[in-house]
């Protein structure tokens, strides 16, 4: 009995060393912080290569003072993606060394069992132990199950080797991913002390460059006077032309309604002639039994401008549910004026009102549409061309053309090509992208970089 009471408590013991398993560890993928850290790279080489070619003419200027601005924003995101990796990999080095822990007691009890199970081996290797264990069976099948058990303990001894080996494995492989990350981790701190020290020159090299527009005061505030003048001439022109559009089809659908009554009214019957006096005119007065006419009922459902058949409608919620991930109006480029009401970076007492965003891009880029749609309106509002595309009650509107390669009514596809972008003031092709709704209640404006995705 003494043997089978042994058998059966390290047979249980190694059962339920079997069964436990280690945590399930949940982390962010190395492949994802990468791949955001590229595209961040990506995008500063880009800015720096605008900026490179807008340093050829040695003068600070606005459109300079820009691309310094998003390159220091890439680059605070770039520490902040370092940061995160680092939070991340902490996290993982914390865990992988409970894991190391939780192994190496693990293979000490499966090493001390093996050598219980071994001492006992030894104890009773005489074949006489054996017999006597075998023959001290109350019965037959008693003595079946002692057979049973001798040969369990054989295999359980197998078994024990095996974890023992398997739990080495394992805890040679947490050690080794261990200093992995560990040395991933020191990798990313030189990174960092790197990119902070960069953040600190680009800084510098920013505020000297608005130093250096400071003194140009009066030319800068002429500057923003004109580019108001002509942002709000645009915004009326487009506004006006939105109205248009709006009666256009809101009287396209009311000839429709019209022509439809016709065909379905019924045929009215002749009135024979009443006498009368001569030369006296005949007036037809419907009676209280004659069908009544059509009444228009008013309707608590709210009537939407521009979606007035299912396509508009499924058009409208296409485009909707693109937000976040429409294609950019440039191939190439950088956000270089943000939307809405915001301080001008260096007459910071002088407030923008941008209806779109401004971004800067390569020399001989061209605007493309960011979705399907119809260019209802081509206008110039000054020396360069804008055009506008329909998207259903949505509308997006591309300035600063210098030429444009679609006519009005033409149905543009995603990414197809409206026109070549025009430079601005000081010499740098940059394109103003707006994005216009229309609702019951009027037009609004919605901010671009809420709706554009991150990848061009």
């Amino acid at each position: 009995m003494r043997v089978t009471a042994f058998l059966l408590c390290l047979l249980l013991s190694v059962t339920a060393g079997a069964q436990k398993q280690l945590p399930v560890q949940y982390t962010m993928t190395k492949e994802q912080y990468q791949e955001e850290r590229q595209k961040i790279l990506d995008a500063i080489n880009e800015t720096q290569q605008q900026l490179d070619a807008i340093k050829n003419d040695k003068k600070a200027t606005m459109s300079q003072l820009r691309a310094l601005q998003n390159k220091l924003a890439d680059r605070q995101r770039l520490i902040g993606n370092i940061n995160q990796q680092l939070d991340n990999i902490d996290n993982t080095i914390k865990t992988s060394s409970s894991e190391v822990g939780t192994l190496k007691q693990r293979l000490e009890v499966l090493k001390v069992r093996y050598a219980q199970s071994i001492r006992y081996a030894y104890e009773t290797r005489s074949s006489y132990d054996m017999l006597a264990f075998l023959f001290s069976s109350s019965s037959f099948n008693d003595g079946m199950r002692r057979m049973k058990y001798l040969k369990k303990f054989r295999e359980f001894r197998k078994q024990q080797v095996e974890q023992i080996r398997i739990t080495q494995n394992q805890l040679q492989h947490k050690i080794g991913v261990l200093n992995a990350e560990k040395a991933q981790k020191d990798e990313l701190l030189v990174n960092q002390v790197q990119q902070k020290q960069v953040l600190v020159k680009e800084t510098d090299e920013q505020n000297k460059v608005i130093q250096d527009l400071k003194g140009k005061e009066s030319q800068l505030l002429k500057e923003i006077e004109k580019n108001r003048k002509t942002a709000a001439r645009i915004d009326n022109a487009i506004k006006t032309m939105i109205e248009r559009e709006i009666k256009r089809v809101a009287e396209e659908e009311r000839k429709k309604a019209e022509l439809a009554a016709k065909a379905n009214a019924p045929a009215k019957p002749a009135t024979p002639a009443k006498p009368g006096k001569p030369g006296a005119t005949e007036v037809s007065v419907a009676n209280n039994n004659s069908p009544a006419a059509p009444r228009t009922h008013e309707t608590k459902t709210e009537i939407q401008p521009l979606l007035v058949t299912p396509t508009d409608v499924a058009l409208s919620a296409n485009f909707e549910g693109n937000k976040g991930k429409l294609y950019w109006p440039v191939e190439k480029g950088y956000v270089s004026d943000h939307f809405g009401v915001h301080p001008h970076p260096v007459e910071h007492q002088v407030m923008i009102n941008n209806s779109g965003v401004d971004i800067q891009t390569a020399p001989g880029s061209t605007a493309r549409a960011v979705f399907d749609g119809e260019v209802t309106n081509i206008f110039s509002p000054g020396e360069n061309y804008s055009v506008m595309v329909k998207h259903a009650n949505y509308f997006t509107v591309y300035n600063n053309l210098t030429n444009v390669q679609v006519t009005k009514g033409q149905q543009v596809s995603v990414k197809q090509v409206l026109g070549t972008v025009a430079e601005n003031s000081e010499g740098i092709p940059t394109v103003n992208f707006q994005i216009w709704k229309v609702t019951s209640k009027g037009t609004t404006t919605l901010n671009p970089e809420q709706w554009i995705g991150k990848a061009h």
